[in-house]
C-alpha cells in the first residue's frame, strides 16, 4: 500500500483534496451525458456532417478561450476563475442542450462550452500548484478515476432510456447536469483557497489589461520552444485529444447506426470501459509510473490501437458483435485510462512553475487549434462510412507510438 492511490487519496489536503473530492460531481452531472451527445443530436435531426461541424466549432471556441485563459487565470486568481467559468462552460450549456430544437442550439452551446479551456487552465493550476511534485501523476490518476465513477450510474440511464426513450431522458439528464454542477462549483469554491503562485500572479498583473498580458506570450513561446519535454507533452496531448474527440463523437454512432445496438443497451458499454480504466489506474498504473513514462505511453497507445481495430472488425449480425464490442472496450479502457492520466501529468510536470498559467494557455491553444479540424473531418468520413473515423484513429495511435519511441531515444542519447 506504500505507493497506492488509496494512500494518496486519504492523504490529500488543501486544494488537491477540494478538487479531487468534488470531481465525481462533475462525472455524475456532465461526464454521464457526453457518451450520448451524438445520438441525441441525431435524434434531434442533425446529420453526421453537422455533428462533426459542431465538434469543430467547439474546438475552435476552445482555441480562442485558451488564448485568454492564462491572463484571466492570473488576474482573477485560480479559485475565482474556476468558479465563474465552471458555471459558464458546463452548467449554462446544460440548459441550452435541454431546450435544443435544431442545429443552431447545438452550435450556440458549443461556442459557450468552449470556455471550458479557461476553467481547464485555472482548475489544473488550483489542483497541482500547491501539491507535492512527486504526487502529481497519482493526483491526476485519482482525477481520471473520479470521473470514471459516473459510468456506474449507467443502469439508471438504461432504465430511463427504456421507459422514456432517448430524447425525454436526455432532457432530464441535462437538468440534472445543471443542478449537480452548480452544487459542485459551490463546494469546490468553499473548501479551496487561492494558491501561493496565484496570489503572486494576481499581484503582478494588477492594473494590467487582458490584452496587454496576452501580448506578452512571446516570452512564453520561447520558454516552450527551449523545453523538449514540453514539446513532447504537447505532441502526445494533441494525438490523444484527436483520438478521444473522434471516439467520443462517433463511437455511439457506429454502435447504434452501423452495428444496430438498441438505444437502451448503449449505457452498459461506458460502464465496462470505466471499470477497466479504474482497475488500470488503481492496480497497474502505480507500478508503471515508478520510472520513466515510455513504457506506459507505448502500452496505452497500443491498447487503444487494438481496441479500435476490434471495433472496426465487429460484424453487424449475430451475438458475436457484443463480445467484440466488450473486448474492444476492455482495450479502450486500458488505453484511455493510461493516456488521459499520462497526457495530463507530462504537461503538468514540464510546465514552467512561474509561468504555469500562460504556458498551459499557449499549449492548450495550440492543441485545440490542431485538433479542431478533425471534428469536421471525422464527420465527413463518417458520412462516407461509419468505420472511417476509427481508421483515422489507428493512424494517429501508430503516430503516438512513433513519437514516444523517438523522444525517449533522443533523451537517452
Amino acid at each position: 500500500m506504500e505507493n497506492s492511490l488509496i494512500k494518496t487519496l486519504t492523504g490529500l489536503r488543501g486544494n488537491p483534496r477540494a478538487c479531487v473530492f468534488t470531481e465525481p460531481l462533475w462525472g455524475i452531472s456532465i461526464s454521464i451525458l457526453l457518451p450520448y451527445a451524438s445520438v441525441y443530436m441525431l435524434a434531434m435531426g442533425l446529420s453526421d456532417s453537422q455533428i462533426g461541424f459542431v465538434a469543430s466549432v467547439y474546438m475552435l471556441s476552445q482555441v480562442v478561450c485558451a488564448f485568454f485563459s492564462g491572463p484571466i487565470t492570473d488576474k482573477l486568481g485560480r479559485r475565482r476563475t474556476t468558479a465563474i467559468f465552471d458555471f459558464i462552460a458546463w452548467a449554462l450549456p446544460c440548459l441550452i442542450w435541454r431546450q435544443a430544437m435544431n442545429f443552431w442550439y447545438f452550435l450556440a452551446a458549443a461556442l459557450v462550452n468552449g470556455t471550458m479551456q479557461i476553467v481547464g487552465n485555472s482548475w489544473n493550476c488550483l489542483l497541482v500548484e500547491d501539491a507535492d511534485k512527486n504526487q502529481i501523476t497519482k493526483i491526476h490518476s485519482l482525477v481520471v478515476a473520479a470521473v470514471q465513477l459516473s459510468s456506474f450510474l449507467g443502469p439508471v440511464v438504461v432504465f430511463m432510456f427504456s421507459r422514456m426513450t432517448l430524447v425525454p431522458a436526455m432532457h432530464i439528464l441535462y437538468l440534472n447536469g445543471f443542478v449537480i454542477m452548480s452544487i459542485k462549483i459551490f463546494i469546490c469554491y468553499y473548501f479551496s483557497r487561492e494558491t501561493q503562485m496565484g496570489i503572486v500572479r494576481m499581484e503582478e498583473t494588477r492594473g494590467k489589461s487582458l490584452f496587454s498580458l496576452a501580448m506578452g506570450y512571446g516570452s512564453v513561446l520561447k520558454i516552450i520552444g527551449k523545453s523538449r519535454g514540453t514539446i513532447f507533452a504537447m505532441l502526445i496531448t494533441v494525438i490523444f485529444g484527436i483520438v478521444v474527440m473522434i471516439n467520443n463523437t462517433f463511437w455511439q454512432v457506429i454502435v447504434n447506426k452501423k452495428l444496430l445496438v438498441p438505444d437502451y443497451l448503449l449505457p452498459f458499454f461506458p460502464i465496462l470501459k470505466s471499470l477497466v480504466a479504474i482497475v488500470f489506474l488503481f492496480f497497474i498504473a502505480p507500478h508503471l509510473t515508478k520510472g520513466r513514462l515510455k513504457l506506459p505511453l507505448i502500452t496505452g497507445f497500443s491498447c487503444f490501437f487494438i481496441g479500435q481495430t476490434i471495433l472496426i472488425l465487429a460484424p453487424v449480425d449475430g451475438t458475436l458483435k457484443y463480445f467484440m464490442l466488450c473486448l474492444s472496450l476492455i482495450f479502450d479502457g486500458f488505453g484511455f485510462g493510461s493516456l488521459q492520466m499520462l497526457s495530463r501529468s507530462i504537461v503538468a510536470l514540464n510546465a514552467n512553475p512561474a509561468e504555469r498559467a500562460r504556458v498551459m494557455a499557449i499549449l492548450h491553444m495550440i492543441i485545440m487549434a490542431v485538433t479542431a479540424p478533425f471534428g469536421f473531418i471525422g464527420g465527413m468520413l463518417s458520412s462516407l462510412s461509419r468505420s472511417l473515423p476509427f481508421a483515422l484513429n489507428l493512424c494517429l495511435l501508430a503516430l503516438g507510438i512513433c513519437v514516444t519511441v523517438i523522444h525517449y531515444r533522443r533523451k537517452e542519447e
